[in-house]
Order: C-alpha cells, then structure tokens, then sequence
C-alpha cells in the first residue's frame, strides 16, 4: 500500500461505482428470477450469470486495486467498535462479493447446466455433477443473497450516517468528483 491519502483514487471509485450498481441489479434479477417460470426466466438467467461473472471480474480487480493504492484512514475521533464494524463489513462485503458468483458458478455446475453467458460465451464447469452438492450451493447461494442484501443495506446506512450525522469526511472519501 502506498502513504496516507484522504480519498479512494478515481479507479476506486469507479470500480465501486460500477460494482454497486451491477450488485443491486443482481439483487433484483435475482428476486425475479426465482419468482417467475414464464418465458422472462431464460433472460434473467442469462443476465444473472453474465453480470455475476462481471461482477467477480470487477470484485478481483477491486481488490488489487485497493491493495495497490489502499484506502483512507477512518477518523482518528471514530470509536473503536465503529472502526472494527468498518473493518470487518468491508471484509464481509468483499468475500461476498467474490463468494457469492463462485457459488452460483460451481451450483450451475453441479447440475450440469451449461454455464452460458451473453455472447455465448461458455464457461467451463468448475465442479462434477452431483444433485446432493447442488442442493447445498443452491442453499447457500440463497441465503447468503439474503445477507448480502443486509450487508448492503447496513453499508448504505452507514455511508449515509457518516455523510448526514457524523459529518466526518468518510461519505466523501468514495463521491465521484473533487
């Protein structure tokens, strides 16, 4: 990581940006998707799985990105359980956000259902067939969209309490523009 900087560089921002937006589309594609069998399911399908993989792609890249050019500091007058909470939700978000795809990824294998995304882009099965491990992921991969959805719920009300009542900076540390 490099020295002490007072705002996420625009790659981060960028990347966070795009990020956000692809998470909260998955979210509700995601909801239609398990809410529909008419001829809309195929569609979000295939939407689900391209944006998931796009979204891993960006979460990788995200991550080495913040490794390279690191973060802001918190506020030096932020309580430390505020502070560990940051910490730990950043983390939280991050191996969704990475968990999260695979998961779908590896259940799509373990159904043998081809993994075809916009384009026709195939993707290689990462997993063997096997309707027991299926279950297990499909599992998963449910529940923990419902943590997510959570995750980003709190990282929003966070970002606004630190934006509206704190009023300490950390709001505009990821605010496109100067």
């Amino acid at each position: 990581m490099t020295g002490i900087t007072t705002r996420f560089s625009s790659a981060q921002r960028l990347l966070h940006w795009l990020v956000a937006v692809g998470i909260l589309a998955m979210l509700f594609i995601g909801v239609g998707m398990v809410s529909t069998i008419g001829q809309r399911y195929v569609a979000l399908l295939v939407t689900h799985k391209t944006l998931g993989i796009l979204i891993l792609v960006l979460a990788v890249v995200r991550l080495v990105v913040r490794f390279i050019s690191g973060a802001p500091a918190l506020p030096p007058d932020l309580p430390l359980p505020m502070k560990l909470a940051a910490h730990l939700s950043h983390l939280a978000l991050y191996l969704l956000m990475i968990a999260m795809p695979l998961i779908g990824w590896a259940m799509m294998s373990a159904a043998a259902y081809p993994i075809v995304l916009y384009g026709g882009v195939r993707l290689p099965p990462i997993l063997p067939q096997s309707a027991s491990l299926h279950a297990v992921l499909w599992s998963a991969h449910f529940y923990l969209a419902f943590a997510f959805f959570a995750l980003v719920v709190m990282h929003l009300a966070a970002a606004l309490f630190h934006g509206l009542v704190r009023r300490d900076g950390v709001l505009q540390t990821m605010l496109p523009g100067k």
